[in-house]
């Protein structure tokens, strides 16, 4: 195994907005290549209704299993807590996972 080229390597999760305004989210080890299949409307007939898409946010990671592991966190997320995310605001996250059944408690 080479280490220099393991050491280089990266993975990503990543957030596109599709024309409609919804969110796609999804993991790669090559985002240009990914975001290509995206655009070109490769994979699943939800995206290919949905073009064209953009790049809105990604996160690097050196582990796929971690960028995956993100993924799967980031797509269980409301639409709120997402662009909390997307606009570079975290500090709103946590009152963003409060569940609105908490919220009405007395």
């Amino acid at each position: 195994m080479n280490l220099l080229k393991t050491q280089s390597m990266k993975e990503w999760m990543y957030i596109l907005l599709y024309s409609d305004g919804s969110y796609y989210t999804g993991s790669t080890n090559d985002l240009n290549r990914r975001i290509g299949q995206h655009q070109l409307g490769e994979g699943a007939n939800h995206t290919k209704k949905r073009l064209p898409v953009k790049l809105i946010y990604y996160e690097e990671y050196h582990r796929i299993d971690l960028a995956f592991y993100r993924e799967k966190q980031v797509q269980g997320w409301n639409r709120k807590k997402k662009e909390a995310l997307i606009n570079g605001t975290p500090e709103l996250l946590p009152t963003l996972a409060i569940a609105y059944r908490d919220l009405t408690k007395d």
